[in-house]
């Protein structure tokens, strides 16, 4: 059961913020019907939800693709103010959303898809789907730096983070280094302000996996390929793999 603002969302519809206010305009029925809740919950294969009077989900056949998103691009599929989204760069006839955020200063590994089913699975908490980033911080360092990143932090909207696990994976001589950081859960923002607790400045931040499911190799940055169904599977069951820093 999800509910329907995201039900809306994960369809491509809209952003779930703009999704809860295209359904209190009364915009959206259920099997015929008005409904103007956002949260009111459904099973998506079991209703017919339409759009102004438009079917939500539509015959189009399910894709996912993984894209290595560049600094400096937005991960949504319009910008007001005219900015660089990931619908520039990948440009196919399905209407694909992207999966979860990856802030626009940070690059990586960012999944699009029009499976409802997958995007749920890979964005609702009770999965825990990690997500593993490798960040390269600046600043003098001290013993107490690892303690201070993995300890639960209180955010500025008052939520206070789940203790996250932080490896330092290499070191340079001009106060440098390259951290893997693992989160079960993803505040806007999250990583940087970690190490803005700690006395850090990130220099670069890249998510190299979500799940078991690593960046490809062969991906530059602003390239993009579909998913095998091998992978898909990989991704519907989860999985805690090993990441290879090169």
């Amino acid at each position: 059961m999800e509910r329907l603002q995201n039900i809306l969302s994960h369809a491509g519809i809209a952003s779930r913020r703009r999704s809860a206010e295209i359904i209190a305009e009364g915009r959206v029925t259920v099997d015929g019907v008005v409904v103007k809740e956002p949260g009111i919950k459904y099973e998506p294969s079991r209703v017919r939800i339409k759009v102004d009077g438009m079917p939500v989900f539509s015959a189009e056949k399910k894709r996912t693709v993984v894209l290595y998103k560049p600094v400096g691009v937005l991960s949504s599929m319009s910008d007001p103010f005219g900015g660089r989204t990931v619908a520039d760069i990948v440009k196919v006839p399905e209407r694909l959303v992207p999966v979860g955020r990856l802030d626009k200063d940070s690059e990586g590994l960012l999944l699009m898809s029009n499976d409802g089913g997958l995007v749920n699975r890979l964005t609702h908490p009770r999965y825990e789907h990690r997500k593993t980033y490798l960040v390269k911080v600046a600043g003098r360092w001290s013993a107490d730096k690892l303690e201070i990143l993995r300890s639960p932090l209180t955010l500025d909207d008052g939520y206070t983070i789940r203790p996250v696990p932080v490896e330092v994976v290499r070191e340079w001589e001009n106060n440098t280094r390259l951290l893997k950081f693992t989160l079960g859960e993803g505040r806007k923002r999250q990583i940087r302000k970690m190490c803005s607790a700690a006395h850090l400045v990130v220099l670069s931040l890249k998510r190299v996996a979500v799940g078991g499911f690593e960046l490809p190799a062969d991906l530059a940055p602003g390239e993009w390929r579909d998913l095998s169904a091998e992978e898909i599977s990989k991704l519907f069951l989860g999985g805690r793999g090993k990441i290879a820093v090169g």
